[in-house]
């Protein structure tokens, strides 16, 4: 699906590179030999995948506001990207309640500074903007949403992206329709993996309560995801990034997402993970379901990636059952305060074939 190798030596930028997703997307473009240049406010978690598998020791890793359009514009004349993975952004539902203007302002003011940061140095061939499934109107249908759908998130997180994505069309239209850089948006499925120690999602919920001994507290069972290892969508991205770069004409909005075998309910994602934790430690553990009253999410979501499948030939590497094995076995090695960045080299190697 992707050549690695032209990835060596070219100089690509990812947004929101100290956090979950920004750590296994440098990792994996180091690995490939690029000139990573990161921009990102510090790690959003103690602990910090990005900080314990030591991430910026092969990039240039720069802290910085991604509302902060003169320190960006700074970053961009001084290194000259040719390539932009735009990651950057408040990632979740239930925070963006507490905080819809900080929500809002890195989500849709981020995406403006770093679309005209790029309208402002020609350097840049390749970007790939990063939102999420959630940028649709959900009708709780039980097909996946297509590209060509209504876009309208309910809540300030979902509705933030859908407004980077019409940010997106409207710089694209206005500025670049005839410059040589390939702008596409792409929409991923819920990311799980190895690393991941964010508040409010559930596999991270799953490793806190294993390593306190307590039971795992599911807070909505019945909802359906599209659950994926953060590695699919990250190749997805490069994968996009690069043939774009080669031809403009295939840029456009792609959603990544696993087949629908692998649209499961949070709660069967549980089982599953207490089954493997069991079969990789021995150790047995159980859920609770426990529906706290928090904030609208949407229980029933989908998507259709019949497109990216038809464009470019892709297709998901791991299903559910070998993500959780995955997880597991990262998860097993941090507690064990064995070498997670052995681990994460080496699924990434397992993931890539290389």
């Amino acid at each position: 699906m992707v050549d690695f190798s032209f990835y060596c030596n070219k100089k690509v930028l990812v947004t929101g590179h100290t956090g979950f997703k920004g750590a296994w997307m440098c990792k994996l473009l180091i690995m490939a030999g690029a000139d990573v240049i990161g921009y990102a406010l510090e790690s959003p978690t103690e602990p910090s995948l990005f900080h314990m598998c030591k991430i910026a020791e092969g990039m240039n890793s720069i802290i910085g506001d991604i509302r902060d359009l003169e320190h960006l514009q700074r970053v961009f004349e001084e290194v000259q990207p040719e390539i932009v993975i735009h990651m950057a952004a408040q990632p979740l539902v239930r925070e963006s309640y507490q905080n819809p203007v900080y929500t809002y302002e890195t989500n849709v003011l981020g995406t403006v500074n770093i679309l005209e940061c790029i309208r402002l140095n020609p350097c840049v061939k390749s970007f790939v903007n990063v939102t999420t499934d959630k940028v649709y109107l959900n009708k709780e249908w039980e097909w996946g949403y297509r590209e060509n759908e209504e876009l309208n998130g309910y809540d300030p997180y979902s509705n933030s992206k859908s407004c980077s994505e019409l940010v997106t069309s409207s710089y694209l239209n206005a500025f670049f329709r005839e410059k040589a850089v390939a702008i596409t948006t792409c929409r991923a499925g819920n990311v799980i993996g190895g690393g991941d120690f964010a508040t409010d999602r559930i596999l991270p919920d799953c490793i806190r309560a294993v390593e306190k001994g307590e039971n795992i507290i599911v807070r909505n069972p019945f909802s359906t995801r599209p659950y994926q290892h953060v590695l699919e969508p990250v190749v997805a991205y490069l994968m996009i990034a690069q043939r774009q770069y080669e031809d403009k004409s295939l840029a456009g909005s792609y959603n990544v997402g696993p087949d629908e075998a692998d649209c499961w309910t949070t709660g069967r994602l549980v089982d599953l993970f207490c089954k493997e934790w069991e079969r990789q430690t021995g150790q047995h553990v159980e859920w609770i379901n426990q529906y706290d009253g928090g904030p609208h999410e949407a229980n029933f979501l989908k998507l259709d990636c019949s497109k990216i499948k038809k464009t470019f030939g892709w297709k998901p590497v791991w299903n559910v059952e070998m993500t959780m094995e995955k997880i597991v076995e990262w998860s097993k090695c941090y507690l064990e305060q064995g070498d997670v960045l052995l681990c994460m080299e080496k699924q990434i190697k397992e993931y890539t074939r290389v």
